[in-house]
């Protein structure tokens, strides 16, 4: 077997250029497939890791076809009011967001105001969130015209200057006292966002009973499932809908996570499909270089089976010869791949979202090996069996 290999190996270093061109499509649809999974691997991986980090014990309420709650705001105080009575709810409440003019000294921005409720509601909204403190203390009850900001407003990435404890910042011309400075949290929308009391939120925008979201947590013993159902049935009820005709969405954090799983598993899919065609091209491309390889060697065949070579020997050095063109083209593509997925996560960083990082996992590189030495061997079976039937004295007069 080993001398099998040295003569593959010998053929193909002899055409190096040939080689080269045959492998191309093998190693783009491999470093495809490997730098696009493996970004989409470790967004899946972030999106679940917030996810959890919801619990899963918890109920969102949003409007319909809005993504996490942003869309138009159509809940009340009394919808919150109408999911605490809920057989089940431990306790719920609602949120207010907009993105609003947002000023400081001389600069005047827009980003994202987060009105939070200061009553025992605001445990679930903390639970949820990766929010921590750095620096100065977190609203509390009784706070008015106080806010807490993020981490790239604290450091200066949002506007020119930095933004300390005890600074003035203006929210739709309203003067707010910076008390506190959230963590980072990888993306840029969280890192400018300010978050203010839910009750000030009102006066500023003049809504003084709307929500744009509504959450709640579940009592530990009852089935959460089953009591998000029960949580439609009323809200519908209250707001006078039929079933399927409600203007909101009531989804567990695991239903929510099931959806982004399905719509990775999609986008997953159609790589894999992409990387497949690719491939297959690539394996025309050495099942053509193979036949041309049997047409230039075939005085050499004829020669190695007149000195003794079975027709099974001759097979087996041709097999070997595309299966190491489409592994070859399987090694440098997961290089690229993996160089290229590298890069990406780099750009990704640079604009702000650090929570997104490249994942490669032991079973992509090797199936991407796996699936491209295939794909050479299944390209050379045709070839190898025209050259193993050569006819000894034929091949030795072929020119």
């Amino acid at each position: 077997m080993l001398d099998y290999f040295i003569l593959a190996v010998h053929s193909i270093t002899a055409r190096k250029m040939r080689t080269l061109l045959t492998m191309i499509g093998i190693f783009i649809g491999v470093a495809a497939v490997v730098s696009l999974i493996s970004i989409g691997q470790g967004l899946q991986d972030a999106v679940t890791e917030q996810f959890e980090n919801m619990g899963v014990d918890k109920i969102m309420v949003m409007a319909k076809g809005s993504f996490l709650g942003i869309g138009d705001k159509i809940f009340e105080d009394e919808d919150a009011e109408v999911i605490r009575k809920t057989r089940g709810v431990k306790r719920a409440g609602g949120m207010l967001y907009k993105s609003l003019q947002v000023s400081t000294r001389d600069e005047t921005k827009y980003t994202f105001v987060t009105g939070i409720p200061q009553d025992e509601t605001k445990e679930i909204i903390n639970s949820m969130s990766s929010f921590t403190i750095t620096h100065g203390r977190d609203l509390k009850k009784g706070d008015r015209y106080k806010a807490v900001v993020g981490s790239w407003v604290h450091q200066g990435k949002f506007f020119d200057r930095k933004v300390d404890i005890g600074d003035s910042i203006q929210v739709e011309g309203k003067k707010f006292e910076v008390i506190g400075v959230i963590s980072e949290i990888g993306n840029p929308q969280d890192d400018s966002q300010l978050l203010i009391s839910l009750d000030v939120a009102r006066d500023v925008l003049e809504e003084p009973d709307k929500l744009d979201i509504i959450i709640a947590q579940v009592n530990p013993e009852e089935n959460v499932e089953i009591v998000a159902e029960r949580m439609s049935k009323d809200l519908r009820k209250s707001r006078g809908y039929d079933e399927g005709d409600e203007d909101f969405t009531v989804q567990t954090s695991a239903q929510l996570m099931e959806s982004f799983g399905s719509i990775f598993a999609i986008i997953s899919a159609v790589l894999i499909g992409i990387a497949v065609i690719s491939l297959l091209v690539g394996g025309v491309g050495i099942m053509n270089t193979m036949y041309t390889s049997v047409l230039e060697r075939t005085p050499e065949i004829g020669i190695m089976k007149a000195i003794g070579a079975r027709n099974e020997d001759v097979f087996k050095i041709f097999l070997i010869e595309s299966g190491i063109l489409g592994l070859g083209g399987g090694i440098i593509g997961v290089i690229l791949g993996v160089g290229i997925s590298k890069l990406v996560e780099i750009g990704i960083h640079a604009t702000g979202v650090t929570f997104i990082s490249a994942y490669f996992s032991w079973y992509l590189i090797v199936g991407a090996l796996s699936f491209s030495f295939i794909v050479g061997v299944l390209s050379g079976i045709l070839p190898a069996m025209q050259a193993s039937k050569l006819i000894t004295v034929d091949a030795l007069r072929y020119e």
